[in-house]
């Protein structure tokens, strides 16, 4: 084998990379403090990730030239380091050029890279097809949420339940005490009674968990659960024609509905209670409308709120300073005449905004069947 093969074939079993972590240098009196501090950061980083994170940032520096070593991995190699890649967020140069230099000797380099999902699948596609890129990026995305346990606090209870319940009780007891205890509680609830009670006791004699135990048990999540849940759910049918709706026009919209009214007002009333819209962000606390403020482009508010009703207008204008409602309120009022389908579609933006905020955690959405209305 050449030696750029072999190094193509080392590059990609780092994944599965168990070499024990380098010892923290003792500070050299040589180089300034800052350096010295720089270099234990560095190496600690480097100590403390896991083999398919260091492949995931060698093949974000390499860029189009991993394509070799993207060719050598099996399919379970890729989810992992995908999901690596994923999650990396920023990455120092210091990290980069010391993962380079350590794994690949002849190769050098520097610069920081991020590693988000967009990221990841467009590297993806320049070497894979796209329907197994999409596939795969599918798979790595699952839930929302930036770590396994923030994944599984957004899978519906009834869902997990069904799944721990056929794990060992020790093991449920493990993950149900990495997520929020709300959630936990409800998966409690949905558990057989008995098996639910075995995982109590379990653990309220639960020691400290150690972090093999706890790796092994999110890979586990990851490559059974996760990837089933990905390949095999389904929204129900009435949610996924609301998200049509929501996509609609407003005249389109009221078209479809009317239409479907008249054939099974059943089905129109339950798309309407799924559907979010302009209207619903009026159920936003004032912390939410402040949040929803700071993000959203000030043009397309002035023209979203041209064309809505009053108690939505005083909603957002109380939130603002008196000078900037008085800026708004000129502002509208020099727009004039403006069509119909440019309000709507400044409405929808803010709505799309809205939604990335809630699915983030930074506001609360209310749904509009009123069943998570806020009381105060």
């Amino acid at each position: 084998m050449s030696k750029s093969a072999t190094q193509q074939k080392q590059l990609a079993s780092q994944s599965g990379d168990t070499t024990p972590a380098p010892a923290l240098p003792q500070p050299r009196e040589d180089i300034s403090p800052d350096t010295n501090r720089r270099i234990v950061e560095t190496i600690s980083a480097v100590a403390g990730m896991h083999g398919s994170e260091k492949a995931a940032i060698l093949l974000l520096a390499l860029g189009e030239q991993a394509k070799p070593v993207w060719d050598l991995l099996d399919d379970d190699e890729l989810r992992e380091i995908s999901g690596a890649m994923s999650n990396l967020g920023p990455v120092r140069a210091e990290t980069v050029e010391y993962l380079i230099k350590d794994f690949v000797n002849r190769l050098s380099g520097s610069g920081a890279v991020t590693g988000s999902y967009e990221q990841t699948h467009r590297l993806l596609l320049q070497f894979l097809p796209r329907e197994k890129v999409d596939a795969l990026m599918e798979e790595v995305r699952g839930p929302a949420g930036r770590t396994m346990w923030d994944k599984l606090a957004n899978v519906n209870e009834q869902v997990l339940a069904n799944y721990l319940k056929n794990e060992y009780p020790q093991t449920v007891s493990v993950i149900l005490s990495k997520i929020k205890t709300e959630h936990s509680a409800r998966v409690l609830t949905a558990l057989p009674p008995e098996f639910a009670l075995e995982v109590i006791q379990r653990m309220l004699r639960m020691e400290p968990v150690q972090r093999d135990i706890l790796e092994k048990i999110e890979v586990t999540l990851r490559n059974e659960f996760m990837t089933n849940l990905a390949r095999t759910s389904k929204r129900d049918s009435h949610e996924q024609m609301a998200s049509i709706f929501n996509n609609f026009d407003r005249q389109t919209e009221g078209r479809f509905m009317s239409l479907l009214e008249d054939k099974n007002k059943d089905a129109a009333d339950k798309i309407r209670s799924l559907m979010f819209v302009f209207e619903d962000l009026s159920k936003l606390d004032p912390g939410g409308v402040q949040t929803l403020l700071r993000n959203i482009d000030k043009n397309k508010l002035g023209l979203a709120l041209k064309g809505a009703n009053d108690e939505m207008r005083n909603l957002f204008m109380s939130n603002m300073s008196e000078r900037a409602a008085k800026l708004m309120r000129d502002e509208m009022a020099a727009m004039g005449p403006v069509k119909l389908k440019d309000v709507e579609a400044a409405q929808q933006e803010m709505v799309v905004v809205a939604k990335a905020l809630a699915d983030r955690g930074e506001i609360m959405l209310a749904d509009s069947g009123g069943q998570d209305e806020l009381i105060y």
